[in-house]
This record gives structure tokens, sequence and C-alpha cells, in this order.
């Protein structure tokens, strides 16, 4: 059965007529083209798939698409641009936050939300609150640099 939803992606209003089951990361990738979104696991294990919803972070492979109806998306496309990175985004290639880049776009959006929530970013802190985003690479030491320093950026 389609239905249409609408919804604001990026700063942007998006009408959109999708199957009743679309998950919010197919609407992203398949149908809006933004495959900054990755699809690791479609089980909310990886953390690939993190975009914000009303600005906190979600697992977009198990957040349907209607579910989003009149609320407000930010992708990784969204975050900064190509001109001027947001502070995170700058963070993690000055501190070599990524490697393979598979994980990168979910993980700099959870460790947004998380500067967003915690006044006190500490290493623990943020080893906790990144525990939901899996790097394969295991690239973990200079992406937790990478949040201290964003943090820092952040809140200036």
């Amino acid at each position: 059965m389609a239905v249409t939803v609408n919804v604001n992606i990026n700063g942007k209003a998006i009408t959109q007529k999708i199957a009743a089951n679309t998950t919010l990361v197919e609407l992203l990738r398949e149908d809006l083209g933004l495959t900054g979104t990755h699809v690791g696991c479609d089980t909310t294990q990886c953390g690939a798939c993190t975009v914000h919803l009303n600005g906190r972070a979600v697992k977009s492979c198990t957040v349907l698409a209607v579910q989003c109806e009149g609320e407000s998306v930010t992708t990784i496309e969204g975050l900064g641009s190509a001109d001027e990175l947001h502070p995170m985004q700058e963070a993690f290639r000055e501190c070599h936050g990524l490697q393979c880049g598979f994980c990168t776009p979910g993980m700099i959006m959870s460790a947004v939300d998380l500067v967003h929530r915690e006044d006190n970013i500490t290493e623990q802190v943020i080893r906790e609150g990144l525990a939901g985003n899996i790097c394969r690479c295991t690239g973990y030491h200079n992406i937790v640099k990478a949040v201290e320093m964003a943090a820092k950026k952040m809140r200036n």
C-alpha cells in the first residue's frame, strides 16, 4: 500500500509517495539519493545508519519513514558542507578518526548528539555514548580524540 509522507530533510520540505513499510534509511538512500547514511546491519546493531530525528540520534534502519510525518531529519549531508565542515567532521579529519569511512557518517551523527546531550564530555562518556556504533577497523582511539576535540569547538 502506498502512502504519502511529508518530512523536512536537511532543511528542505519533502513530500514523497512510498510503500507503508519503507524504512527511513530506504527513503533517504533509495528515494532521495542521500547515500551518506549507510546500511550495515538492518537491526540497529552497528549504527552506520544513524541520523538525527528532531535533533536526536536515531538508527534509521528501524524507523519507518511514515513515523517521520511532519518531523525534521538531518543526515550527514545536512550537517556541514564541503566548504564549511561541521566541527565534528573537521575533528574526525584532523584526528584521523576514520579509516575505511563506512562507520564515519553514523559515528559523527551519534557524536554530535552526544555532545549536545552531555555536559561533561570525558573519554569514558564518549566510549559509553558511542557504544551503539561499531567501527570494524577499530579506529576507536582516534574517534574518541576527535569527539573530545570537536566538543571543545562546539562549546566555544
